[in-house]
């Protein structure tokens, strides 16, 4: 059984002796793109047209002066801005996203990640835990696994580097100093770099430290993104009631 039935997946339709790529081969592109910057199955979808705003009302929360929506509005801007700087080359600092659990945060980091991947920027989504995990296994490696030094050659020198989901993890001085000297590097040679977290600047400092901080702030620009209630909780409700 063929996935398109029009080339029996050649990418290539025979017309009156002519050759000419099918329909089908644009679309396996555009998947292995995105599969190549990493992205998860759940946000390989993920576009900034997609970023709905009726998750934040237009009432101030209990912590600041802006609103749900202005916080929102003003997160949606800086990754719009961020992929265009990234695809002119003149992008100066990268983004920090914090806020709560289903605030939006990786959701707008997917979009990032998808947008620069179809624009053939060389992107990659990493999932902060998982990664530490994989660094961690190294040291267990079969004769085909990678290296702890490959692992964060790769994180190093990628040109744009998205860190989703930094300090859910149980940090050891180990890790805290691959962190560090992730950051480090990647600030001294001015490489984009996108971070989300569910802590705010504060409860990271606590977690990682004032050196990591302060390297994430000379390296991000600053958006926390709240909402009333979680997002992911409130589509899943959604979704089983219809």
């Amino acid at each position: 059984m063929y996935q398109c039935e029009k080339c029996n997946d050649r990418g290539i339709v025979l017309h009156k002796g002519t050759a000419y790529r099918c329909g089908c081969w644009a679309q396996r592109m555009l998947d292995l793109k995105i599969k190549r910057a990493n992205l998860g199955t759940n946000f390989q979808d993920a576009k900034f047209s997609n970023f709905n705003f009726k998750y934040y009302p237009n009432t101030v929360p209990s912590e600041g002066e802006s609103t749900y929506k202005e916080r929102a509005t003003k997160a949606l801007s800086a990754a719009k801005c961020f992929v265009n700087d990234v695809k002119l080359n003149t992008v100066k600092k990268g983004l920090f996203f914090c806020g709560p659990v289903g605030s939006g945060k990786t959701f707008l980091a997917s979009s990032i990640a998808r947008e620069l991947a179809l624009s053939n920027q060389d992107v990659l989504f990493v999932v902060v835990p998982d990664f530490l995990d994989s660094l961690r296994f190294t040291f267990d490696k079969g004769e085909d696994g990678m290296t702890e030094k490959e692992l964060m050659d790769v994180v190093w020198h990628i040109p744009v580097l998205i860190l989703d989901d930094l300090g859910a993890h149980n940090y050891t001085q180990w890790t805290l100093n691959k962190i560090y000297s992730l950051l480090n590097y990647r600030l001294n040679h001015e490489l984009p770099t996108v971070i989300t977290s569910n802590l705010s600047l504060n409860e990271l400092e606590n977690m990682l430290g004032d050196r990591t901080c302060s390297r994430i702030i000379a390296l991000c620009n600053i958006f926390r993104l709240l909402v009333p209630k979680d997002i992911r909780y409130i589509q899943s409700l959604n979704n089983m009631s219809t």
